[in-house]
């Protein structure tokens, strides 16, 4: 444009009129720029990155190149400078044939940015062809009689440069009989004519050699020659004649070749040779001549090659029609194609992502597309859409572009890929369409937590498991891609039992297995509850939490034991021993005893049952399957033995049952000498008297006595104390009122609620402390008990002198006296 600008005016004002609208078509997107042709290749056009205000770092991101129009590509950009060069050599006649102002097209397209910017360069022509005639010798026939004046036409000079460098004059040399005249066409072209100058003589001159010379206006001015040889001949009266001096014809390109289009006829009044006529072209241009075919006797014009609107609308042709005796006469065919719906709209993908983020904002450019139909008017009139079902929208740009937009957001775990058809129909009659698949994928962006499978985990583990134990696998899903979607397992912290939960369980951090790291004891921790973390690994993270619940399982793993009869010392052996007290009188079904036992465990493994294991008479006893409770079956007999022992077995329901045994040493006795005596004689140990330990009995016997009654005592005087406040506060007492008097026995005037009651002493030979426990179960409206502290304390206190000693195998005995005082037998304490 700068060089077409140096040529329009001065210099100066040229380059600041370039420089002007320059500025203005940057502004409006649009760069306008003149380069000549023949240029080598990579040579200068502009300055795009500079007229377009782009920063060369960012072209290097953004992506910058160029597209031009049509299969070859003749500008180029260079990313370092950004500057726009020609790719290869450029031939103005070639590109733009019969065309005034040959310009190109292309765009720029930013990749980045989904922007276009439309560049126009103009090619502006150099003198590089000569004129040149189409036969370079041309024969004229002419007879002696024709008259000087008249005019011959001749075939024109073509020079394919445009302005000053096309065709500027003609030039005629060699004979005096011809001159030559110069005649305007209707297009403003130059049409040489051969004028006669001086009346012919074939006896004087049979041949006439002429040089018609053609000069362009170039610096330095190019030319071109064609030799003409005019041949006298005899007298010929007249000359061929056209019906018509134009023929107009209108033909659609689609006509098939070989189709007849026009024909022309002209007469010859003369008879003979010299009324023959013969037709040829006289102007024709290179392209029509590959075109159109004459018919030299007929005057029939014919398609020899396709026609094609889009390529040339027009063609003009002239027609010579010749006679034997080289009369001639000239006549113009103007053929003009109409436009056929024959080209389908074109789609050129410009620019388009690969790929685009799901989380993309609404309207973001997905592909640049450029649309055109190379038929005219309604034919070249094109609709694009888009294949429905896809969050995309088509968007016209400037031009013949449009912008393929997203509609909404995407979503990747919805539709990772999409393939977006777009369709592009003309407005032809029957309509044609055309279409271009966008392959997209979605890029996945970490918008998904990891989602556990279920809402909350439980699980069962046997107590006594091995350590690294599988407990169970908890599995979480991330409905990303990729890394976003790799899901890692942890713990969340906690404490069991005071312990961190990482020193009893772990999970394993990809496959989300639950290990238990020790064995657990059900008797200690029955449950644990711990929160599992599933985080995946995007940036930042996204993670999940879930419950477990993990239960322990009981197992059979801890024998019954037995709280009653207490436990024998070490020296006397395996097992369990204790003394009951059962008189001879007792009817069948007496409760004699009770053993009492418990399981650690739970369920039913802790499930008891008691059972007679062995009996010194086998038919005398029996055990509550449940209850533990020892009775008698029957009437004790004179005949059986003073001294029953009783082997107990109490079992378990576990799997395999678990036991333990109680031995129960029952007397027989209606008195408590009869007991006293059975006692001592089974405590004695070897070689000691018996009377000795019947004296420390009865010394025992004598003080518990004496503290009971000194307890009693002291009830009564808590009572009296608490009925003379209520003389006081009220008339009367009639909180007692209800009371039997059976029921009540007086001492020292008051009354004191004293039926009957039970009284049961822990007697050992080993131990300085004795027992005394009131049994509920045997009491009948006694004074209220109250409950028992954590260790039971003696009602009898210790005796340091009853410290007799007895034998270190004697085994303890528990003495059970139904309205009597046992006094506790001293024994040596053992270590």
């Amino acid at each position: 444009m700068c060089a077409a600008g140096k040529r329009w005016g001065r210099r100066e004002r040229a380059l600041l009129w370039c420089v002007l609208v320059a500025a203005w078509e940057a502004a409006w997107g649009q760069l306008r720029y003149s380069v000549p042709e023949e240029m080598p290749k990579g040579s200068f056009v502009g300055d795009v990155a500079k007229d377009l205000g782009l920063e060369l770092p960012a072209l290097r991101d953004r992506g910058l190149r160029v597209v031009s129009e049509g299969r070859t590509q003749y500008f180029s950009l260079q990313g370092q400078t950004g500057h726009l060069v020609t790719a290869e050599r450029i031939d103005r006649e070639q590109l733009c044939r019969m065309v005034e102002q040959c310009v190109l097209r292309c765009e720029v397209i930013v990749d980045g940015e989904m922007q276009v910017y439309g560049i126009e360069v103009e090619i502006t022509d150099i003198n590089d062809n000569a004129p040149s005639f189409r036969d370079a010798e041309k024969q004229l026939r002419m007879s002696e009689t024709t008259s000087p004046g008249s005019r011959f036409p001749l075939q024109d000079a073509q020079d394919p440069d445009v302005g000053r460098n096309s065709l500027q004059s003609y030039e005629l040399s060699g004979d005096e009989h011809f001159s030559l005249a110069v005649r305007a066409g209707p297009g403003g072209d130059q049409r040489p004519e051969l004028v006669l100058a001086k009346a012919l003589d074939r006896e004087e001159a049979a041949f006439h050699e002429l040089v018609l010379r053609a000069s362009d206006g170039g610096e330095p001015a190019r030319t071109g020659t064609a030799r003409i040889r005019v041949a006298v001949l005899d007298a010929n009266d007249n000359a061929p004649v056209f019906r018509q001096a134009e023929y107009t014809v209108r033909v659609p390109e689609d006509v098939p070749v070989g189709s007849a289009l026009v024909t022309v006829a002209a007469t010859d009044a003369d008879e003979g040779l010299n009324g023959q006529v013969k037709y040829s072209f006289n102007k024709i241009s290179d392209r029509s001549s590959e075109i159109f075919d004459l018919d030299s006797d007929r005057g029939e014009i014919s398609l020899k090659d396709g026609l094609d609107f889009e390529e040339i609308s027009a063609h003009e042709l002239e027609v010579q029609a010749r006679d034997g005796g080289e009369l001639f006469d000239t006549a113009k065919v103007l053929i003009t194609v109409t436009d056929v719906n024959d080209n389908a709209p074109e789609i050129s993908v410009r620019s388009a992502l690969s790929a685009i983020s799901e989380d993309a904002p609404s309207g973001t450019v997905v592909a640049l597309l450029h649309v055109q139909d190379r038929d005219s008017g309604a034919n070249g009139e094109v609709r694009c859409a888009l294949d429905g079902g896809v969050p995309f929208e088509l968007r016209s740009s400037q031009g013949s572009y449009y912008r393929v937009v997203t509609a909404r957001e995407l979503d990747r775990e919805e539709v990772s890929e999409y393939n977006v058809t777009v369709r592009a129909r003309d407005g032809g009659s029957p309509a044609l369409w055309s279409s271009a698949v966008l392959a997209l994928r979605v890029l996945d962006v970490n918008d998904n937590a990891p989602v556990f499978a279920e809402a909350r985990y439980s699980a069962r583990l046997p107590e006594n498991n091995a350590a690294g134990a599988l407990v169970l696998t908890v599995r979480a899903a991330d409905a990303d891609w990729g890394q976003n979607a790799r899901v890692r397992y942890r713990l969340s912290e906690g404490r069991v039992r005071g312990a961190p939960l990482s020193s009893y369980v772990s999970v394993q951090a990809e496959t989300g297995a639950l290990y238990a790291l020790r064995s657990f004891d059900y008797e200690e921790v029955r449950e644990v509850g711990l929160w599992v973390r599933a985080e995946d690994g995007g940036a930042p993270p996204l993670s999940s939490n879930v419950s477990v619940r993990l239960v322990i399982v009981d197992e059979n793993d801890n024998a019954p034991q037995v709280l009653y009869p207490p436990p024998a010392s070490s020296s006397s052996g395996a097992g369990w021993a204790g003394v009951e007290l059962a008189p001879r009188s007792a009817e069948p079904g007496a409760l004699v005893a009770k053993v009492v036992a418990v399981d650690a465990d739970a369920g039913q493994n802790a499930w008891l049952s008691y059972e007679l294991a062995k009996a010194t008479e086998p038919g005398l006893f029996r055990v509550g399957l449940h209850s533990g409770e020892v009775r008698t079956a029957r009437f004790p007999l004179a005949r059986d033995a003073a001294r029953q022992s009783l082997v107990v077995v109490v079992k378990d329901h576990g799997r395999p049952a678990l036991s333990a045994t109680a031995t129960l040493t029952v007397v027989l006795a209606e008195s408590v000498a009869e007991l006293l005596s059975e006692l001592g004689s089974a405590a004695a140990a070897p070689g000691e008297p018996a009377g000795s330990l019947t004296r420390w009995l009865v010394v025992a016997v004598a003080a518990v006595s004496c503290l009971f009654l000194a307890f009693l005592l002291l009830l009564l005087a808590l009572r009296l104390r608490r009925w003379r406040r209520s003389q006081l506060l009220a008339a009367g007492s009639g909180a007692l009122r209800g009371v039997p008097a059976s029921h009540f026995v007086g001492i020292d005037g008051v009354r004191a609620f004293l039926h009957s009651y039970s009284h049961e002493v822990s007697l050992t030979a080993d131990s300085r402390k004795s027992q005394l426990r009131c049994s509920g179960g045997s009491c009948c409206d006694t004074l209220p008990a109250r409950p028992p502290p954590d260790e039971p304390a003696p009602l009898l206190g210790e005796d340091p002198a009853a410290t007799a000693p007895v034998s270190e195998n004697a085994p303890p005995l528990l003495v059970s006296i139904h309205g009597l005082i046992v006094v506790p037998v001293g024994g040596k304490r053992s270590e």
